[in-house]
């Protein structure tokens, strides 16, 4: 279906599902015949039809009989492949050894966070006290795993004390948390139970008396929608906590159903700010109000900024709101604004320069504000008194992950690796810098590997980072197994990021690289808004400029390149192989988005127009079809080997995507070469995912791609 090179764009200018447990894995000869129940929408005029509307209805009958089947031969295959025993096993022990930290969070002077050590298979909540020392396990969500129904921390929130944590848990993936309340001293739980509770760490706010936390609800047969702020109070009935914000509480504020409110409230703070998040927009609403009167019951909310005023991130310190704006600024700058006055006009704190802005943490002696250039991690210290920001020294040209502040110390925690470093977490300040000794290096030795950033010239001439990793001395002889990854949505940049597993590809002397496309956030606002909606077509393009480029430089062929793309990046790889297949031996399509005129008829498909559009809109309607990969696929054509996976308790992206388009692509390809579905009957998005059930997908996903290659040891069984 070549249409993306031919100007047609510019010429139209969850809950867990109740038949998981019970669903068979069979085995089959030949992948399962599709049912065809055709289903003909017209859109403004254009007609289309779908085959496999029938999918969408996930606790159909016909649906489970075909998606077990569907599984069952995938891991037919996948086990038939002589090299997957040992690449495995290589792969878990390098994942085993090495550890891991997130989610660093202050309560008082002590120190949060979820930590997967090694060995460990399931991320627990740590506390070290007082910030130093030893850390010790608060909670370990597999102590709760029972009935086959596998536990995970979804997130957690401690009180300003430290005395008391908020935890969400939720079962296999599926992201539907219930918030607990957890007694630090004595590690047991509360009797508080909060159901449909979203949002992560930003559910939960606690008030200074470590008795009443504002949170985060949607309403009953709701997800992300509708949801409102409310206020609870530790031993309290929730029917009587009093609503505070949202969906439907003021007239004068007519929220969608897709806008997500959170709160901000400084320790000692006088004033909250309540955020509003127009779905997945970048631009928020902001307003605030005096704490006492939310207190009181007759909050006067009073707005600071629409989005069109262009704020996306609130810091609050003291009585001043800290806000990270692209109002032009497309790499960013910082205001701020006096809450005791916010008529006055912001003031600018941090002018936009040659870094992109894009996270802030409050510490006592200032706010430090990260942001990127170039692919290298930069970090700002913003005084709160007189003075000017000023840049602060990071021990290494690597990415700042994240950064948590204190307001009660000097300085922040930073967590920092690089495409061949590990994470470390240190404490850095305005003028020094140590490890705090929470991570130990991964014993995995990358001492012969190295990375470089090319650039590729895509269809109209734009200039694509290009970032490619291999073993020194590497031959470019063309014929390395090479894995291009992409993603390009929502602006989230494609940042270096340290796995001790990509040494097993490495090591035999396979290429990783990463196509930074159009859609992300590597230069900015500017380069998110030209990966968006009329413009999605670029984030695909640019993805085949890179293919290109690696093939024209001698780092591989097309009998040798694998592309990747997971959740809005299954549109990058989608596209790529339905408008270049003969650039590609293998594709995988990891829990991706396929049909995009459908996307908005899921749970979270409303937050999402912001990103893709709505076929509701005619221009965008125009603009969506030629970039969905399922209305792509042409019958008689030579497609890659392609191996989709999906978790089906996925709450973002529905297992009807990956199969509706897995359907397609089998009866349509022309190739003679495998497509699989892989199904996680375990999984959702890959939020509270194990350590095992990460390697086993890299191994089937490897060895799949290496099959595909022809790579010595891997070869598929008899077709």
């Amino acid at each position: 279906m070549k249409i993306l090179r031919s100007g047609l764009l510019a010429t139209l200018g969850l809950a867990l599902l109740p038949f998981a447990s019970t669903l068979a894995l069979a085995a089959s000869d030949a992948p399962p015949a599709t049912p065809s129940h055709p289903v003909v929408d017209t859109y403004h005029g254009v007609s289309i039809s779908d085959p496999y509307r029938w999918m969408e209805q996930m606790d159909s009958a016909e649906f489970r009989d075909w998606i077990g089947k569907q599984a069952g031969y995938a891991r037919q295959e996948l086990d038939t492949i002589p090299g997957r025993p040992a690449l495995l096993e290589r792969l878990r022990r390098l994942a085993q050894a090495t550890g891991n930290v997130t989610d660093l969070a202050w309560g008082g002077k002590h120190l949060f966070y979820l930590g997967l050590e090694p060995g460990q298979n399931t991320w627990r909540l740590l506390i070290r006290e007082n910030g130093n020392g030893t850390s010790r396990v608060l909670l370990d969500p597999e102590a709760l795993s029972s009935g086959g129904q596998r536990m995970a921390i979804s997130e957690f929130t401690p009180s300003r004390d430290g005395s008391m944590v908020s935890v969400g848990l939720a079962a296999g993936g599926s992201e539907k948390s219930v918030l607990h309340v957890l007694d630090v001293n004595t590690g047991k739980f509360l009797d508080e139970r909060i159901d449909r509770v979203y949002g992560g760490s930003w559910t939960v706010v606690w008030l200074e008396d470590g008795k009443h936390f504002f949170y985060v609800r949607a309403p009953e047969g709701e997800r992300y929608n509708k949801t409102r702020v409310y206020l609870h109070k530790l031993g309290r009935a929730l029917e009587q906590d009093p609503v505070v914000f949202g969906y439907g509480v003021y007239p004068e504020f007519p929220f969608e159903p897709a806008d997500y409110t959170y709160l901000r409230l400084a320790p000692g703070g006088r004033y909250v700010v309540a955020t509003t998040v127009p779905g997945v927009a970048s631009e928020r609403h902001f307003f605030t109000a005096p704490l006492a009167d939310v207190l009181a019951g007759h909050a006067k909310w009073r707005r600071l900024a629409s989005p069109a005023d262009q704020w996306f991130r609130g810091y609050v310190a003291g009585q001043k709101l800290y806000v990270l704006s692209h109002d032009a600024a497309p790499r960013n700058k910082l205001l701020k604004i006096d809450l005791a006055h916010p008529e006055a006009a912001p003031e600018l704190v941090l002018p936009p320069g040659t870094a992109v802005l894009d996270d802030a943490a409050v510490a006592r002696d200032g706010l430090y504000v990260k942001g990127m250039e170039a692919g290298v991690g930069k970090l700002f210290r913003v005084p709160f008194g007189k003075g000017t920001a000023q840049a602060v020294k990071l021990p290494f040209a690597g990415s700042v992950r994240e950064i948590a502040g204190n307001p009660l110390r000097d300085g922040v925690l930073v967590k920092m690796e690089g495409w061949t470093q590990s994470q470390r977490v240190l404490n850095v300040s305005a003028s020094t810098t140590r490890d705090t000794g929470l991570l130990a290096p991964a014993p995995a030795d990358f001492s012969s590997i190295e990375s470089k950033q090319l650039f590729a010239l895509s269809h109209d001439r734009v200039r694509i980072p290009l970032t490619v990793i291999y073993r020194k001395g590497l031959a470019l002889d063309g014929a390395r197994p090479t894995i291009l990854t992409g993603y390009g949505a929502y602006g989230i940049s494609r940042e270096p990021r340290f796995d001790a597993m990509n040494l097993a590809w490495l090591e035999r002397g396979g290429v990783i690289a990463i196509a930074h496309v159009r859609g992300g956030g590597e230069y900015g606002e500017e380069w998110h808004r030209a990966g968006q909606i009329l413009n999605k077509s670029n984030t695909i393009l640019d993805f085949i400029s890179c293919a290109e480029t690696l093939i024209q430089q001698g780092y591989t062929s097309p009998a040798k390149l694998a592309g990747t793309g997971a959740s809005a990046g299954g549109i990058t790889i989608g596209g790529a192989i339905t408008e270049r297949p003969d650039l590609f031996a293998a594709a995988n399509h990891a829990v991706g988005l396929a049909d995009l005129l459908r996307t908005e008829n899921e749970g979270t498909g409303p937050a999402n127009v912001a990103e893709f559009g709505s076929v509701k809109r005619k221009y965008q309607f125009l603009a969506m079809l030629p970039v969905s990969p399922y209305h792509r696929v042409v019958v008689g054509t030579a497609y890659p080997a392609v191996i989709l996976t999906t978790g089906i308790n996925d709450p973002r992206v529905a297992s009807w995507q990956p199969a509706k388009f897995a359907a397609r692509l089998q009866t349509a390809t022309s190739s003679g070469k495998p497509v699989l579905l892989r199904l996680d009957m375990d999984g959702g998005h890959g939020m509270g995912g194990t350590r095992g059930q990460r390697i086993e997908e890299t191994a089937d996903v490897w060895s799949f791609v290496l099959a595909a290659m022809g790579e010595p040891g891997f070869a598929f069984g008899p077709r």
